[in-house]
């Protein structure tokens, strides 16, 4: 491969995910592609950026589970605590993409709330996609760097790392970690890591690169072996 490009949460911008694909000549036979989580919620297209993403994994993209389809995936499992959690971080949208209505679209009122909401059943239009998530991985691994949404636990080997570690840490892993291999991470937006939108290169080897994108900053693509930058506002 040419290069090796990561991108992180999408968030439902479609738009964005195409600027930038097109912005670094994505190319399928020369480029391997790693795609670190978070392609739904807040944003508007989540359906169409979960289509894409699937698409392009068919052609030898590398997806990997972010905290966000986590919830999207245990939203369904009948317990509400699960259900509340992702409509007041951004899934009332997602469901909305899905066909579903929501009596109370707003994540403020879920959030402050002691009320719980009633079970959801899966629908036609959102199974297919929940199946295909649960194959996509955790964490991808190469010779000297390691890809995941969120980081891996400083103590613990990745490999027997509970998933929600891996889609949820951030100070520990941010702090802590000083392990021989480069981690590539999402999650944290870059702007809580050093105050900008542009990709973090921290001193212990690990690099962030959630340039805000849900939060109208930006999306952002690192040319990992080349520490080359890419991105769109």
């Amino acid at each position: 491969m040419e290069r090796i490009l990561a991108i992180s949460d999408i968030h439902g911008d479609l738009e964005k995910f195409e600027r930038l694909l097109e912005l670094v000549q994505y190319d399928k036979n020369l480029d391997q592609l790693l795609l670190l989580g978070d392609y739904v919620d807040r944003g508007p297209h989540s359906r169409a950026v979960l289509d894409k993403v699937i698409q392009l994994k068919s052609e030898g993209a590398i997806a990997l589970i972010g905290n966000h389809e986590m919830m999207m995936m245990d939203a369904f499992d009948g317990n509400p605590m699960h259900l509340k959690r992702w409509l007041y971080n951004g899934g009332i949208k997602t469901l909305q993409n899905y066909g579903y209505t929501i009596e109370k679209d707003d994540a403020e009122y879920w959030y402050t709330t002691t009320e719980m909401p009633e079970p959801i059943k899966l629908n036609d239009d959102i199974r297919p996609h929940i199946e295909i998530l649960k194959d996509f991985q955790y964490y991808y691994e190469t010779d000297t760097h390691i890809f995941v949404h969120a980081g891996v636990h400083p103590e613990i080997p990745i490999e027997s790392t509970e998933p929600y570690t891996l889609v949820w840490i951030r100070e520990e892993f941010h702090n802590g970690y000083n392990g021989d291999k480069t981690i590539v991470f999402g999650h944290t937006p870059t702007n809580y890591l050093h105050e900008s939108n542009d990709v973090y290169f921290g001193d212990n080897r690990i690099i962030g690169i959630d340039g805000g994108c849900a939060y109208g900053g930006r999306l952002n693509c690192l040319d990992v072996l080349n520490s080359k930058v890419y991105y769109v506002d």
